[in-house]
């Protein structure tokens, strides 16, 4: 198949207001919600309380395929991990610590920075750290090890330069058997210097050794400076554990706010062909007004979409958080925006639950970072409200 699909108002019913205690904690709080005058059932997303607000900066939100809940503190320099009920269990250190994935043997990934003395001169450098979570007394973050340090630019060279110090590397997709991809961004987008440009989707095998630069192929020919900016990432290999994906496709964010890059969240396929591997864009696809107000292909759709993530579970969901929209957005596997109303409503079209806007309020944000998905329950990190969100659709409810 030559295209990526994408995997792909707030009410709460009165069963549904005496009915959530226990796992998510206190009742959710629904008298700020006005009952519209109609019969069909609502569809929006439900916040659930408590709030996790113990956090000083979350800069990302990771759903595990240990069934738990992990968070990249930047304020505390650290990782913690909860339970799905948001009962914090253990923090782990990591310096410089923004974002955090798990691979499918359990081992997490995080992205955060190492200092360095080289020649007597102090120096900071963008840096992936390999943790171990199974120690000699059992596993967890409370027995957890860093077992291994991929520290740009010394992934692919033995010396560095000044515009080394400016690299960063943002988010990482896991693929395959626990292969990886990781986004980069930095000043220099020249194809032929060594490493490939700063700006870039590199490619990494399970024992964490840098294979290469994604080059992407087009109607127009292949590109080594294909991907602006990039930022999020994400794959189709999501919990549950037993059916993740083992495609070699991913989801990227662009961060680029050039007045030509009207679509800043993409995907690419992997193909092997009669010729070799190629990496491709998905088709943009026309929006079709008969199904739907929005589309994943909405030209300047997003401003900053920091991040995007896919559910695992077959509902075939892709969710991205713009942090300038200071806003949630949730398409189907189509492209579409919105969910599909129920049977019996008298309607095909899509309904649209994306949602936000500044502020402090339960459905609001504040530079939102990231977003995650597990067992029903989307999870936001509200980074400049110090806190995690947790929201649920009311069609989710039994």
């Amino acid at each position: 198949m030559k295209r990526v699909l994408f995997i792909a108002s707030l009410i709460a019913l009165g069963a549904f207001a005496a009915g959530c205690d226990g796992f998510f904690g206190e009742k959710t709080d629904v008298s700020f919600i006005d009952i519209p005058d109609f019969q069909n059932k609502p569809i929006a997303y439900v916040p659930i309380q408590p709030v996790l607000d113990q956090f000083v900066n979350p800069t990302d939100v990771l759903a595990g395929f240990d069934d738990l809940i992990y968070v990249a503190d930047n304020g505390r320099e650290a990782i913690i991990g909860m339970d799905q009920s948001g009962r914090e269990l253990y923090s782990f250190p990591v310096p410089g610590v923004v974002s955090v994935v798990q691979d499918r043997q359990l081992n997490l990934l995080a992205m955060g920075t190492k200092d360095t003395v080289i020649n007597n001169f102090n120096y900071t450098f963008s840096c992936i750290y390999r943790i171990d979570l199974q120690g000699i007394f059992g596993y967890g973050l409370n027995n957890a090890k860093i077992v291994n340090e991929i520290v740009h630019p010394f992934y692919f060279k033995n010396t560095f330069s000044s515009s080394d110090l400016a690299v960063r590397l943002q988010d990482i997709a896991v693929i395959g058997e626990n292969e990886y991809y990781v986004s980069r961004t930095g000043n220099s987008n020249n194809v032929n210097q060594f490493g490939g440009p700063d700006n870039a989707v590199l490619l990494f095998n399970a024992e964490d050794t840098y294979i290469t630069p994604i080059s992407v192929t087009t109607r127009g020919g292949v590109f080594k400076d294909f991907f602006k900016t990039p930022f999020g990432m994400t794959s189709a290999a999501q919990p549950p554990q037993i059916s993740a994906s083992m495609s070699r496709n991913f989801v990227f964010t662009s961060m680029d706010q050039s007045a030509d890059n009207l679509y800043k969240v993409r995907s690419i396929e992997y193909n092997e062909t009669d010729f070799g591997v190629e990496y491709n864009p998905n088709d943009i696809i026309a929006i079709d007004t008969t199904l739907s107000d929005g589309s994943i292909f909405t030209p300047g759709k997003f401003t900053e979409p920091v991040d995007v993530t896919l559910s695992g579970d077959g509902t075939g969901y892709i969710f991205v958080v713009d942090q300038a929209k200071d806003s949630l957005y949730q398409f189907t596997l189509n492209g579409l925006e919105g969910i599909k109303p129920p049977p019996g409503t008298g309607s095909t079209k899509y309904v649209s639950v994306s949602f936000g806007g500044t502020g402090i309020e339960l459905t609001q944000f504040n530079k939102p970072r990231a977003v995650a998905y597990l067992n029903e329950i989307v999870y936001v990190a509200d980074s400049g409200n110090g806190r995690i969100l947790r929201f649920k659709l009311t069609t989710d409810f039994d």
